[in-house]
């Protein structure tokens, strides 16, 4: 099997099994990926770093990194801007389908699918040879199918038990096939029963808060907050609550991965709960935003950290020096609405304008905010948030002195 080592890595494994690395003492360790927003990658390894994964690569959309399978929960339970935890199963080149078929078909599928797995394929494909996915799709499906049955000698898979999302992704010429760890994307935190027209991910709300300056100790605010996101996540952040703590993943139905490395993460989440005094405020224009937001903040378990308040922006008031402002404030891109928008980016400096020691971070999609803002940020940072390609403008206030804040 023509297998492709990954470059980048540390280079100490004995022995490549496809995705599994064993070392010596038999220790199994795992190709992971986590996927991430365009932007978001160094988000994603500095979290990785956090965790003690420190094997890590930066790819366009992901990071890979290698640990050992107990990642596979702490990873889900614990990444807050990352939006899926992948499995590398193998790596190869192929520019016909007969080598599609052939090297998925070598691959150690049985180490991973049970007899009654169910096992859909989706695909893509960039810049290849085969350039039909459907047909791609297919042909891995069958080559898996080739594969268990050297293991689970039947005519016919049911397909009635867990799930194991295969996904073949094909960039030039080179395939990589990966087992999806998550199930249900990563922002969906297992809190929010409810959303405003246009919220925020998660995802991209924690993403912000920690490419920000923000620290526990230090004032936090969002005068556009809407459902209450961009505060939730920061209050979490601030609490050190795993982000993944109410919710379920689909390996923790997977026999390979232990319960016991699932028990033993929740517990570990339990422990590293931080009990301290938050200052965030999140406030909105919007009286029934307002309302959901205090409604998902209390489902969170969080909801006396945050301060709501029904206001324009122009009514900001906040307490403390050296904060931060993170905010989502309206892009505009309705017919009728880019007006709308400005007035909101004039109330925002009208209000901030007396914060000398904050620093502000402004996720917009409206190529003219700065103008109307009034100042120029000393970094920009492109995002998405959905598909909408926006920037994130960060004004960057003083550091507070050593010993002024608790």
């Amino acid at each position: 099997m023509r297998v492709l080592m990954h470059t980048g890595f540390q280079e100490t494994r004995e022995e490549y099994l496809g995705s599994t690395y064993r070392f010596g003492g038999g220790l199994v360790v795992l190709t992971l990926l986590a996927t991430a927003a365009f932007g978001l990658e160094s988000v994603v390894e500095r979290e990785l770093h956090a965790l003690g994964y420190k094997d890590t690569k930066i790819e366009n959309g992901r990071v890979a990194f290698r640990a050992p399978e107990s990642a596979v929960a702490r990873a889900n339970l614990w990444l807050r801007s990352a939006d899926r935890l992948l499995i590398e199963v193998g790596v190869f080149e192929a520019r016909t389908f007969d080598e599609l078929f052939e090297n998925t078909k070598a691959l150690c599928w049985h180490e991973w699918l049970p007899e009654d797995a169910c096992f859909p394929v989706t695909g893509s494909s960039v810049k290849s040879q085969l350039r039909s996915v459907p047909d791609c799709q297919a042909i891995v499906k069958k080559a898996i199918v080739e594969s268990l049955r050297k293991t689970y000698p039947i005519a016919q898979f049911a397909e009635s038990g867990g799930l194991y999302r295969v996904h073949v992704s094909i960039i030039r010429d080179r395939v990589s096939l990966t087992l999806d760890t998550t199930g249900d994307a990563l922002h969906k935190r297992g809190y929010r029963k409810v959303a405003t027209r246009a919220p925020i991910k998660e995802t991209l709300a924690a993403g912000l808060i920690m490419l920000s300056r923000w620290k526990p100790d230090r004032p936090f605010a969002d005068p556009f907050c809407g459902s209450g996101t961009i505060p939730i996540e920061a209050a979490l952040i601030g609490l050190n609550v795993a982000p993944g703590k109410a919710r379920e993943f689909a390996a923790e139905h997977w026999p390979r991965i232990s319960s016991h490395d699932w028990q033993a993460a929740r517990e570990e989440s339990q422990d590293a709960l931080r009990r301290t005094h938050l200052d965030i405020l999140g406030s909105d224009i919007d009286p029934a935003a307002v309302d959901l937001a205090e409604h998902t903040a209390r489902l969170a378990g969080i909801g006396g950290a945050i301060r709501f308040k029904t206001a324009p922006a122009k009514s900001l008031r906040v307490s403390g020096e050296y904060g931060c402002l993170v905010t989502n404030p309206p892009y505009g891109q309705r017919l009728g609405e880019s007006r709308q928008a400005l007035d909101a980016y004039r109330e925002l400096a009208q209000a901030t304008k007396p914060l000398k020691t904050w620093s502000l971070f402004v996720l917009t999609a409206h190529p003219r905010f700065e103008s109307v803002f009034g100042r120029k940020a000393q970094k920009r940072r492109r995002l998405y948030n959905a598909r909408i390609e926006c920037t994130f403008y960060q004004y960057l206030g003083p550091f507070p002195p050593y010993g002024a804040l608790r």
